[in-house]
């Protein structure tokens, strides 16, 4: 399953993001890659495409990402890196726990 994260304005969310997934044991080996468009003066960093093949990466994911959501400060749902788009299907994510992630993620898999 092809996932894709939005940056909403927020490049170094998903720098950040992209750093956290892959440090972290469970998602170390997923792969991502990042989405890029023109901005005034070179490539701006739009989103990053993310592979999920698993029940066990779907799994990894939301728990690396909701950990990854928490250290972040600023409001209680900060910007960046929180909406999701798998298909046509566009959700915020900023919100859900690492279950709620997980079940979403699995629900739109099928």
């Amino acid at each position: 399953m092809r996932i894709r994260l939005l940056a909403e304005g927020d490049e170094r969310a998903l720098t950040d993001l992209r750093a956290w997934l892959g440090r972290d044991p469970g998602t170390a080996g997923v792969p991502v890659e990042t989405v890029t468009g023109d901005g005034p003066t070179m490539s701006v960093l739009e989103a990053l495409d993310i592979v999920l093949g698993n029940a066990t990466s779907i799994a990894n994911f939301a728990v690396a990402y909701a950990t990854w959501r928490s250290t972040r400060t600023g409001a209680p749902t900060p910007p960046g890196a929180r909406t999701l788009v798998h298909g046509d299907t566009t959700v915020d994510i900023g919100h859900l726990s690492p279950e709620e992630l997980a079940d979403l993620l699995r629900r739109l898999g099928t």
